[in-house]
């Protein structure tokens, strides 16, 4: 399985977090993956072979191009022949100078480009998968998304707000949160809804997960128990059902599995 990331140019690089590439051959026994909710959202075309994702305990075929939304819970993923992916992960807001429907109605969807940008996005999806090379993809996505960029749908209260967040590595109540930055706390769940689709709470949460998570995979701790009280979990418990919640898993069992996606995306910085 080869992984590698690209960073965008300076123009895109407030709303464009890194491009991505994963190039995998056909497995004799397909392995389902999870992926993690990280608070980011992803433009993802297949060049290779479909992925199933499972949406109820049923496999559905993911479109080949797609934007999907913020995840609130762990997706289930399944390839069904060789992996081709090429992928735009967007900071936490940086979506939304290109949305089209509501960030919110996005939530743990994978919406296709031509839904999201009519033709231009049905022209889009074949510029990009009849080239044969990442820097051809990057730039012709570059060009695409700096022709409908709108910095004035930029919240920069959002922004700032979302920088703190990722200063305390997620460790922070929302009340506290609406302290610092001098926002009613309702004002600020709007404004996070309408510009990420997540709450306050809930980005908080992912953000402190994904912290913790690096360092599990990481093996940065010394203990299970440690490990709750450093990313400041009121107990073991508190953490074990934040973990749950976000992975499907215990921390034990998510270890165990020691499970190649999450070694891939999470077990580093990117």
């Amino acid at each position: 399985m080869d992984y590698q990331t690209f960073l965008p140019q300076p123009d895109l690089a407030s709303i464009i977090k890194c491009y991505w590439t994963l190039d995998s051959p056909v497995e004799a026994i397909p392995q389902i993956q999870t992926i993690i909710p990280d608070g980011c959202m992803e433009m993802i075309f297949h060049y290779g072979d479909l992925y199933n994702q499972y949406i109820d305990g049923k496999a559905v075929l993911q479109p080949r191009s797609c934007v999907f939304g913020q995840l609130t819970e762990p997706l289930k993923i399944e390839p069904t022949g060789i992996t081709g992916i090429f992928s735009v992960r967007f900071h936490h807001d940086g979506f939304i100078p290109f949305a089209t429907i509501p960030i919110k109605e996005m939530d743990n969807q994978a919406v296709s480009l031509e839904k999201l940008f009519g033709i231009q996005g049905t022209e889009l999806e074949k510029n990009v998968l009849q080239t044969s090379t990442t820097e051809e993809r990057i730039h012709i996505i570059e060009t695409f998304l700096l022709e409908r960029l709108n910095r004035e749908t930029i919240d920069r209260i959002v922004q700032s707000t979302v920088d703190l967040l990722l200063n305390v590595e997620g460790k922070i109540s929302v009340k506290e949160l609406s302290r610092q930055t001098n926002i009613n706390r309702r004002q600020l769940e709007r404004k996070f809804s309408s510009t990420i689709g997540l709450s306050p709470k809930q980005l908080s949460k992912t953000i402190r997960l994904q912290t913790t998570l690096r360092h599990l995979l990481n093996k940065e701790y010394v203990s299970l128990t440690a490990l709750a009280y450093e990313s400041e979990y009121y107990d073991q418990a508190h953490f074990i059902k934040d973990f749950k919640e976000f992975t499907g898993l215990t921390p034990k069992e998510f270890y165990g599995d020691a499970l190649q996606m999450s070694l891939l995306f999470y077990g580093k910085d990117s």
